[in-house]
Parts: C-alpha cells; structure tokens; sequence
C-alpha cells in the first residue's frame, strides 16, 4: 500500500493539525492521532444522525449497494430537499425486451434482452443477452460500446443463458454464453486468476474475460 487516505470528515484549526502530524510517525486520525490529542488539545465530536455505512469489506459494499434497490432503501435518492447530481454522460434510455425485472436499479444506456433480474444493481451500457438471469448482483458496466466493426471476438457484457448470483461484476467484464455463477463453498477468500471470491462473494475484476460453459459454483 503506497497511499493511506483518511475517509473521516475531521475540522482543525490549521497550525494545531500542523502541531499534530510533525513529528507523528502514527497515521490513523480515528484511532490514534484524535485519541492521544484529546489530552492536550480542546476536541469535540458531531453526533451525525444521517445516512452513513461502513464499506470497508467487499461484503459491506455488496450490501450496501444491494440495498439500494429495495423498495424503501435506508439512503433515498428521490429526495427533492437534498438532490443527488450524477455526473452527466448524456447516453441514450435503457432498452428492456422481455424481461423479467424486481427490486432493481437499471442504469442509463442499458440493453436487456429476455432477462430475469433479481436485487441486482445494472451500471451504465450494461448488455445482457436472451435466456440470462441474474440475483444479487452488481454489474458495473462499460465505459464505452462494443465497436461492431472491430476484429476482437469478446462481446462486452453478459452472454446467453447464464445464471449469475451473489457477484459484482467490473466495468467492461465479458462473459460467454452458458455461464454458471453461484458460489457455494466454504472459502472466504480465494484468487484464481480470472475471478476472485472475497467475503464469500465473486468478484469478476475489470476486463475480465469468462469462456463460455465456464462454472463457479
């Protein structure tokens, strides 16, 4: 690890942050640096009674991201006092064919085709073709589109006929057609080159490329 990055929201006053960190060969605000400063300094906390999870884990980000389709999710993103500005990336409407959708969230510039999606999380120009299902997943997306002039003979997104649960699934995955995804084992984590199980949960990394047939079960 090259970079430790402090996700807490901390106010100093200038010179006294100065004070703390000279000199300091420890790095952890919440637990160290705060802590020993209550002894010399004037510390406060703020009570934060708004939305707030600890996603520290692949399973706490699984989760947390999970719960955002439920029908009344602990964050909402329909509120009109405190509007959620999303970057704008101008991509045309979602396209859905036949499909079978509940308890989802379906990103711009999808296309669906003859799906079943289950508590899933569908991120921007996601493609997921006939016969595919999908339970508990978060599918990143793509950042761009399939050029259909290209030589390359990996299709971006989901193949047909697949049955994917419990995964996240990186930006611009490419997954063959009759692909099983329904880990059972005992492993809690586990790297095998092409995919990873974390938490008990498999992870696709981005620009992944899963063969046809392929089974993770």
């Amino acid at each position: 690890m090259n970079f430790i990055a402090s996700m807490g929201i901390y106010i100093f006053n200038k010179d006294v942050l100065i004070e703390l960190l000279e000199n300091n060969e420890k790095e952890d605000f919440g637990k160290q640096i705060i802590p020993d400063s209550i002894k010399t300094h004037n510390v406060y906390s703020y009570i934060f009674r708004g939305y707030w999870e600890d996603i520290g884990t692949i399973g706490a980000f699984f989760e947390a991201n999970l719960d955002f389709a439920n029908p009344v999710p602990k964050f909402n993103f329909y509120n009109e006092i405190y509007p959620i500005f999303t970057h704008a990336r101008f991509l045309p409407g979602s396209k859905v064919k036949n499909c079978e959708i509940n308890h989802a969230l379906i990103s711009d510039g999808s296309i669906l085709e003859g799906t079943k999606i289950f508590n899933s999380i569908i991120g921007i120009r996601s493609i997921i073709r006939e016969g595919t299902s999908l339970e508990r997943v978060i599918m990143m997306g793509a950042d761009c589109y399939e050029d259909e002039n290209s030589i390359e003979k990996v299709k971006i997104g989901i193949g047909k006929h697949c049955s994917i649960k419990n995964a996240i699934l990186d930006k611009n995955v490419s997954i063959g057609d009759n692909v099983v995804i329904d880990y059972k084992g005992n492993s809690k984590k586990e790297d095998n080159g092409f995919y990873y199980i974390v938490d008990g949960i498999v992870v696709i990394p981005k620009g992944a490329s899963i063969p046809d047939n392929t089974k993770i079960e």
